[in-house]
């Protein structure tokens, strides 16, 4: 027999001891700059190609035209029936033309071409919007817009601002023709654009209130619906409610003291752009104006079209001024003005422009609720939750 030899031992190769710590995937933050340019851009793309289905075609322009044409034959109209209105006052002063009477033709073009615009506004901005998310659903092609990188933010924001582009561009071409009022006179450019702040910012609140309908429900019929019916609330439902609230809050002196105490909360108020545009339109013809006085009725609050004599109001008592005497000691004033009393000279005026501004904060804080809801409803893996604390039992060896 040989020699015994021992089997070579297997040595296992041993990897020296390395401490490894757990690796931890920290979570990259964008720049801020970055996530406003990657927003932006997801905005962009979402408004580029609405607008190119929006706007291909002859029908935009063919609709933008006859939409001129029907005001500029508004505007005729109103221009001849403000100068009939001209003609039988001054027959009825006989004779003698009244000298306010080119202001307030201008006055009466715009009033009606205001009102016009804004009943334009409120029904196509809620209806260019009512199925902007709800088609996406009907076509299954939500999900995949859902899935791209553009955040539901950008997508709610490009599909609100490609349906109201349109929408604005027919405000903007207004502009033009609203301007002949300034041959008549008797309104300013101030109040030309306090009347198209208001109907820009109404556009964009409805708009958007169209288009939280379309994101609450899956088909496009049921949001018009929604948003119809919406809109019909704001503009007739909120006028009825005021009348209603004002008539049984006045007795038959008129003092106040009918079935219902007190005014109807203003907020019902702000929410109606007609309003707004009343209270415009009492800035515009001044003291004892119809605008006036149809707006102190439906929000007493607002005291539009008041003197600042009026109770609830601080007069500005004013030096008097100097009027000539007669030579015997008695102050002669003027025959229409009559004699001012000396000392007790109150600011002359019509306290207005104070109704309005409010309706325009009410729509922009609408504006941003209805557009987190729509972002809500649009990714639904996103959604808010309300996290409440839960209160741990205690353990066994606590007790």
């Amino acid at each position: 027999m040989g020699p015994l030899v021992d089997p070579v031992p297997e040595f296992e190769e041993v990897s020296p001891a390395v401490d490894v710590a757990p690796v931890r995937h920290r979570r990259h933050r964008p720049h801020p700059i970055a996530a406003i340019r990657h927003m932006g851009g997801g905005i962009a793309a979402v408004s580029v190609k609405e607008l190119r289905g929006r706007m291909r075609g002859r029908r935009a322009f063919v609709i933008l035209t006859f939409y001129l044409f029907l005001l500029a034959g508004f505007a005729w109209m109103m221009d001849l029936l403000a100068e009939a209105s001209a003609s039988a006052s001054a027959v009825n002063m006989g004779g003698r033309p009244n000298p306010n009477a080119s202001a307030d033709i201008g006055q009466t073009i715009f009033a009606g071409l205001l009102m016009l615009e804004t009943l334009q506004v409120v029904f196509l901005a809620p209806a260019a919007t009512a199925g902007a998310i709800s088609l996406e659903r009907e076509k299954q092609t939500l999900g995949l817009l859902v899935t791209t990188p553009i955040s539901s933010l950008a997508i709610v924001l490009g599909k609100l601002l490609s349906a109201l582009t349109y929408v604005f561009l027919l405000i903007a071409a207004s502009i033009p023709l609203t301007a002949i009022v300034f041959v008549f006179g008797g309104v300013g450019p101030e109040d030309v654009v306090r009347g198209y702040i208001v109907l820009f910012v109404a556009a964009l609140g409805l708009g958007a209130f169209g288009l939280c309908c379309s994101s609450l429900v899956k088909r496009t019929q049921a949001a018009t619906a929604i948003s119809i019916f919406g809109v019909l609330t704001i503009t007739v439902g909120s006028l009825f409610l005021l009348f209603f609230w004002g008539i049984l809050a006045r007795d038959d002196s008129g003092r106040g003291s009918g079935p219902i105490n007190g005014r109807a909360p203003e907020i019902i108020a702000y929410v109606n752009p007609f309003l707004a545009q009343m209270d415009v339109l009492c800035g515009a013809e001044g003291v004892g104006g119809d605008w006036c006085g149809v707006l102190s009725f439906l929000v007493p609050g607002v005291n539009a079209g008041a003197l600042p004599t009026d109770p609830g109001l601080n007069p500005v008592p004013l030096p008097a001024p100097a009027f000539p005497g007669n030579g015997k000691g008695q102050v002669v004033g003027d025959p229409v003005l009559g004699v001012a009393p000396a000392g007790d000279v109150t600011a002359f005026g019509v306290v207005h422009d104070s109704f309005w501004p409010r309706s325009v904060v009410t729509w922009l804080i609408l504006t941003v609720l209805f557009v987190l809801i729509s972002i809500q409803f649009v990714s639904p893996t996103r959604r808010w939750h309300i996290h409440r604390r839960r209160t741990r039992s205690p353990s066994p060896e606590a007790v």
